[in-house]
């Protein structure tokens, strides 16, 4: 499960990037039951942050990148995003933003590891993350799709302590990797990775890709939203053994989450 205790390299932010905020905050609001607050519009800038009941739960901009998809930004907690842009280099990760500070809220950077998936850190200051996480309409769980897992699992691994349990998919499909922070027992897990060959990684052209995860209370009703307005699915609903009941989707530009009712405990 995902707190937000925010442990060293758990995830404690996230935000989307899209062509068009308005959209965006429309779609969501009516599948997630969020509310938009907006930080301002401008040439230069256009965005804010997403709330659930009054709780942070994301942000959301404007793509800037010449070329870039739209797409979800997963954000893990270091204790210094200096030293952690350091090890990305050395690890052979690309620095696509160098650290930089936001106000007092904390120091971010962004990376790609070294087989292109795109992901995050943050250095917190005043604001150590979201602030409602393992609940309907928040982020419940992070997932990346991946061409190699053996590669992925020695960066991330070396880069934040992660500690991997591997579990068969059923049907013998493949392997899934269960991810917990360094030093925390099985329950803090917060995420998984899976192989995939280049040609199911098509959303970004056969990169890896992290995506969330959103805990909702109905996922058939959840997915209902997501095509009346506009979105899609590439997979579900469906139930998974243990886990609950799932759908893999794409908003109106493309941006791809899974919508999750958990199996009850």
């Amino acid at each position: 499960m995902i707190t937000t205790e925010f442990a060293t390299g758990s995830p404690c932010w996230l935000d989307l990037g899209t062509p068009d905020v308005r959209s965006a905050a429309a779609f969501y609001g009516a599948v997630l039951g969020w509310d938009y607050e907006s930080m301002g519009e401008s040439e230069d800038f256009e965005g804010g942050m997403f709330r659930k009941d009054g709780k942070i739960v994301a942000g959301l901009g404007k793509l800037t990148e010449e070329g870039a998809r739209s797409a979800w930004m997963l954000y893990f907690s270091v204790t210094d995003a200096d030293a952690t842009t350091e090890a990305v280099r050395q690890a052979g990760g690309t620095v696509r933003v160098a650290p930089m500070d936001l106000d007092d809220w904390g120091r971010m950077a962004q990376y790609s590891d070294p087989l292109g998936g795109q992901f995050a850190v943050w250095q917190p200051g005043t604001t150590k993350g979201v602030d409602l996480v393992d609940q309907p309409g928040s982020l419940s769980w992070t997932e990346l799709y991946t061409s190699d897992a053996a590669a992925a699992k020695e960066f991330y691994g070396g880069l934040f302590g992660w500690q991997f349990s591997d579990m068969p998919l059923p049907g013998g499909e493949g392997t899934y990797t269960l991810i917990t922070p360094a030093g925390l027992p099985e329950e803090r897990m917060h995420g998984g990775l899976m192989e995939l060959g280049k040609e199911n990684l098509s959303l970004a052209d056969g990169r890896p890709y992290w995506h969330p995860v959103f805990a909702v209370e109905d996922c058939d009703a959840a997915v209902a939203k997501v095509t009346e307005n506009g979105g899609s699915v590439q997979m579900g609903p469906e139930d998974a053994e243990g886990v609950g009941r799932l759908a893999v989707c794409l908003d109106p530009a493309n941006a791809d989450f899974v919508v999750l009712t958990p199996a009850e405990s």
